[in-house]
């Protein structure tokens, strides 16, 4: 059982939405709880169900650690708000450019999650990349997709460009800029994004170090990726995922509210 659902949602919202309107607060809050924002400059959204290819985004300026299901805003693919009876807000336009292009390429995709960490930026302006120099690397080795610099992605002609650098991969190295994960479920994205930040922290942190880098071989780093698409993996994230929600989880959590 998902802890973040609430028993009963606002009116004018359904139950559905609801549910998703919690989880992605909580992904924010969780987001905030790692370290990994950038005051109210990074994004992260979530795919609303049905034709009319909705999705939730952050109101641009508030905190991630103070978002609320309330505060996320339901936007079209074509940037317009829709809101629902006291529903309102502004959002982020290059988060809008950003997440609106996978959202419309991707429809296996739910989640969408871009961060500026200084580990992140740190690996997207090294021109090796990502480097397979430890387990976590190897969870994306062969799978990983790299986005050349245009500028603030507030020029729409960028999401095909950007989709088609992305390909089928689920996470990205945004080059000179941060990173980008994206789920089938708020709980994959949310593993997604965690382990990429920890593989970059852990490059910039051996690369400080000065010593020489040991590198596995290429047969173990195939395996290795490989053994990360087991099947079952997404029950595996929602493990995880409520594992994480009580690190932010209490009596009664606002972000539900």
């Amino acid at each position: 059982m998902n802890i973040a659902v609430p028993s009963r949602p606002p009116a004018g919202i359904s139950a559905e939405e609801w549910k998703i309107r919690c989880d992605l607060a909580a992904l924010y809050r969780l987001v905030a709880h790692f370290r990994m924002t950038d005051l109210i400059y990074t994004h992260i959204s979530a795919r609303l169900p049905g034709p009319e290819h909705h999705f939730l985004i952050n109101q641009y300026g508030v905190l991630f650690h103070e978002m609320r299901a309330s505060d996320l805003v339901k936007i079209d693919l074509d940037g317009n708000v829709i809101a629902a009876e006291g529903q309102s807000g502004r959002v982020n336009a290059a988060g809008f450019t950003i997440h609106s292009a996978i959202h419309m390429a991707r429809p296996d995709l739910m989640c969408v999650i871009h961060t500026h960490t200084a580990a992140g930026i740190a690996v997207s302006a090294q021109k090796q990349g990502l480097l397979p120099i430890s387990q976590h690397a190897l969870r994306f080795y062969g799978h990983l997709a790299y986005h050349g610099y245009e500028g603030i992605a507030l020029d729409l002609d960028e999401r095909e460009r950007l989709v088609a650098d992305l390909g089928q991969h689920q996470a990205m190295i945004l080059r000179n800029h941060g990173l980008l994960a994206a789920g089938r479920t708020i709980a994959e994205g949310f593993n997604i994004i965690y382990y990429l930040e920890r593989a970059c922290q852990a490059q910039v942190q051996a690369m400080a170090g000065g010593a020489e880098l040991v590198f596995p071989p290429e047969e173990v780093r195939r395996h290795t990726a490989q053994q990360f698409r087991r099947e079952g993996s997404l029950d595996h994230y929602e493990m995880a995922w409520d594992a994480a929600l009580r690190l932010i989880d209490g009596d009664t959590p606002d972000y539900r509210s």
